[in-house]
C-alpha cells in the first residue's frame, strides 16, 4: 500500500509544492521549521484542502481538487500520533487502548501490545508511566483503530535523550512489522537515519530530495547540509575479534570492523558513514591505519563548491558518498564508472533489531 502526495498550496507569500510517494515503512519528512512539513501533514490528515493536486492511498483518492474529492478526516482510516501522548489520565492503559480499538479483535490487541512492549503496563494509569511508555501506549491506541496509514508528528520531540533511546527500538519494530505507510515528521536527522526507509527533504515549501533513505542521504541535496551527507548501510554482526573489535558484514558479504562494546552475533543494524570520513584510492592501499577499505564503483561526481566535489560510489552494501577536494578528484582522474577503493575513517552504529 502506497500513499501518493502531489499538492500545491499558498499561504500569503508562502507557496508549497510537494510531490512524493510513501510506501509501507517509515517515510520521513525532514526540513527546517517553516519548510512545509506541517502543511503536508494537515493536508494528508484532511484538516486542510490544498489549492491544487491530489492525495491517494493505494490508488484511491483521499483528496483530488480537480475531481472535487475530499474525504473527511473521520473517514480516512488513519492513525495520528503527536508530540504529546494525549492519553486519558483517569483511564488505565488497557482502557485507553480500548478507547481507540473499535472492533479490533482481542488477538490484534495482544499483537500490538507485544510489538510495542506494553503488555505489562495495562493496569497502570498514564501518570505512572514514563514519557516513552506513554508514547508507546499512544502509538498502540492509534494502531488499534486499524488504520490504513499512520501520521506521526515529531513523536519524540517532547522526550529527553534517555526516553528517546527507550522508544526508538519499538519504533523500529513498528516500522518492520506493521506493514503500513508511516509518515514521520522530524527535525532530528539522527532519528531519520535510524528509522526511515524513505526520506523526503523539504526546504522553503519545495521537495529538494525524495527516495530511498540511503540514496537521498548520500547525495548533495540543497535540503541537506553538506556535513550531514552520509551512507546508511545495513550490516549484520558476525563475531568479535580477540583484540576487541566487532566484526560486521555488509549485505553482499564484505567484512567491516568496528570498536565498541560487544554486540550479539546475528544482530541486524544500521551503520552510518559520514561523507567527510571517507577517502578514495585508485589502488588497494597498503600500510594504512584504516581497517575498513571497500571496493567501489563511481556513480557520479557533483561539484559542491569551487574547491570540493561529492563523489557517490556503489558498493555491494549500498551507496557511499565521499566529500573530497576537486584537486584530489582531478589528480586521481575520477570518472563515473571508475573502479576505486573507499577508505572508511570513521563510522557509527545507529540501531539494531
Amino acid at each position: 500500500m502506497t500513499l501518493e502526495v502531489d499538492i500545491r498550496h499558498s499561504f500569503g507569500a508562502f507557496h508549497l509544492e510537494a510531490a512524493f510517494s510513501a510506501p509501507a515503512g517509515v517515510t520521513a519528512l525532514f526540513g527546517p521549521s517553516g519548510s512545509g512539513k506541517s502543511t503536508i501533514f494537515q493536508a494528508i490528515a484532511g484538516l486542510l484542502q490544498p489549492d491544487a493536486g491530489h492525495i491517494r492511498l493505494a490508488g484511491k483518492a483521499l483528496f483530488d481538487r480537480s475531481a472535487g474529492v475530499h474525504i473527511a478526516p473521520r473517514h480516512r482510516r488513519m492513525g495520528c500520533v503527536f508530540q504529546e501522548p494525549r492519553l486519558f489520565p483517569h483511564l488505565s492503559v488497557a482502557q485507553n487502548l480500548r478507547y481507540g480499538a473499535g472492533r479490533a479483535p482481542a488477538a490484534e490487541a495482544e499483537r500490538v501490545c507485544d510489538m510495542l512492549g506494553i503488555t505489562h503496563l495495562l493496569s497502570r494509569r498514564p501518570g505512572a508511566l514514563s514519557g516513552g511508555e506513554q508514547q508507546r501506549v499512544a502509538i498502540g491506541r492509534a494502531l488499534l483503530s486499524q488504520p490504513d496509514f499512520l501520521l506521526m508528528d515529531e513523536p519524540l520531540s517532547a522526550l529527553d535523550a534517555a526516553r528517546r533511546g527507550e522508544i526508538l527500538p519499538w519504533l523500529e519494530r513498528l516500522r518492520d512489522e506493521a506493514g503500513l505507510p508511516i509518515l514521520y515528521i522530524s527535525h532530528s536527522l539522527e532519528e531519520v537515519a535510524r528509522l526511515a526507509t524513505t526520506l523526503v527533504l523539504m526546504k522553503e515549501g519545495k521537495v529538494t530530495g525524495a527516495g530511498p533513505l540511503g540514496e537521498v542521504l548520500s547525495g548533495a541535496s540543497p535540503g541537506l547540509s553538506l556535513d550531514r551527507a552520509a551512507a546508511v548501510l545495513q550490516v549484520q554482526v558476525t563475531g568479535r575479534s580477540a583484540d576487541g573489535l566487532n566484526k560486521l558484514r555488509l549485505a553482499e558479504g564484505t567484512p567491516l570492523w568496528l570498536p565498541g562494546a560487544p554486540l550479539a552475533e546475528g544482530r541486524q543494524m544500521r551503520l552510518q558513514i559520514p561523507a567527510r570520513d571517507v577517502m578514495i584510492a585508485r589502488e588497494l592501499p597498503q600500510g594504512i591505519s584504516a581497517l575498513n577499505v571497500l571496493p567501489a564503483r563511481i556513480l557520479n561526481l557533483t561539484p559542491i563548491s569551487e574547491a570540493e566535489v561529492m563523489v557517490r560510489m556503489a558498493t555491494g552494501g549500498g551507496v557511499i558518498p565521499a566529500r573530497i577536494t576537486a584537486r584530489s578528484a582531478a589528480a586521481l582522474d575520477l570518472r563515473p564508472g571508475g573502479q576505486v577503493f573507499a577508505i572508511v575513517k570513521a563510522a557509527s552504529l545507529l540501531s539494531g533489531d
